[in-house]
């Protein structure tokens, strides 16, 4: 589901009604807990949250005209959709993840690399949400994106 929109606000605006408050309450908890640095931007469609290239220069590697991506909020057609890279690129982190949703929702996350898909509403564990955003400083993003994923 594309969703036109030139900010974050404006995106929340365009979901689905019945996606309105789910979506506002992830993007506040998303912020919230997010650490100092990260930068809330429209990213690939999405809401999205970066490393600017004030702190990162480099930028991403797959195009280093744009901010390093780290998190993205978005409503897809049949669930809501939170992209976290340091699930992707830190075993330690996504293990940690799936351990906490399981003991909180009862059930395991439906994930895929990155994505976590949320079908239920009603079971998206927001505090847990809220500390995974937590987690990853930019700092420490940075290196692990450096270790793990940037093609030299």
């Amino acid at each position: 589901m594309k969703i036109e929109a030139d900010s974050p606000q404006e995106y929340i605006d365009n979901v689905p009604e019945e996606r309105k408050d789910v979506m506002s309450r992830l993007r506040a908890v998303i912020k919230e807990n997010l650490p100092d640095g990260f930068q809330e931007t429209m990213s690939y469609g999405m809401i999205g949250y970066v490393v600017p290239q004030s702190i990162y220069p480099e930028g991403y590697h797959c195009d280093t005209s744009l901010p390093l991506p780290f998190m993205n909020l978005a409503s897809q057609k049949n669930y809501i959709a939170l992209y976290h890279s340091g699930i992707y690129a830190d075993k330690d982190l996504s293990d940690w993840f799936t351990e906490e949703y399981k003991k909180r929702v009862g059930k395991k996350p439906d994930m895929g690399k990155s994505c976590i898909r949320f079908k239920k509403m009603d079971d998206i564990p927001y505090e847990l949400i809220g500390e995974l955003s937590g987690k990853i400083t930019p700092k420490e993003w940075i290196t692990i994106y450096e270790k793990n994923v940037k093609k030299k």
